[in-house]
């Protein structure tokens, strides 16, 4: 049973999927994170990690309305993400992994700047603030992603702190 508590964490996490702030989670708002990602970083859309980032947020989506579209009218509502996605992946957090890294990896390479497969903790959280974080978190979340300390934030460490996030109740 999921908890009140862990329902209303997880429903405020539904504003970050809802770039548009329509009410409801469609392919047009994983385009426009796509989009904002690419502008905060001077990406063109038609390069190769443009691309990529919108084939990205493709799938990311495919995989979102897969699990919580109950009604298939092509849009998730609140109550179906925290009552149809978040039930389910609350129990493999892994799979939310997956159908988020796509996304993620390509979020990355836009963010890793100097080509060594990992973007800066500074980096990380433009790309955060670009999603809609608010500033001071994206910094502090960012640093939090930083477990080795070294000031780089690989692809493991994304995906294992993004499905966290939208998964675990603490």
């Amino acid at each position: 049973m999921v908890s009140s508590e862990y329902e209303r964490r997880i429903a405020a996490r539904f504003a970050t999927f809802d770039q548009n702030g329509n009410g409801c989670i469609d392919r047009e708002d994983f385009n426009a994170a796509a989009k904002a990602v690419l502008t905060e970083f001077g990406t063109a859309a038609r390069s190769d990690k443009g691309q990529a980032l919108y084939i990205g947020a493709e799938a990311f989506w495919q995989g979102m309305a897969g699990i919580a579209d109950r009604d298939g009218d092509q849009r998730i509502s609140r109550d179906e993400f925290v009552g149809g996605a978040v039930k389910r992946l609350r129990d493999n957090p892994d799979r939310f992994a997956e159908i988020a890294r796509p996304f993620l990896h390509a979020a990355l390479v836009v963010a890793d700047l100097d080509g060594d497969g990992a973007a800066s903790v500074a980096d990380t959280a433009r790309v955060l603030k670009a999603l809609g974080v608010r500033e001071d978190l994206a910094q502090d979340a960012a640093a939090a992603l930083d477990q080795d300390g070294d000031g780089r934030i690989g692809e493991t460490e994304i995906v294992t702190a993004f499905a966290r996030y939208f998964t675990v109740p603490e």
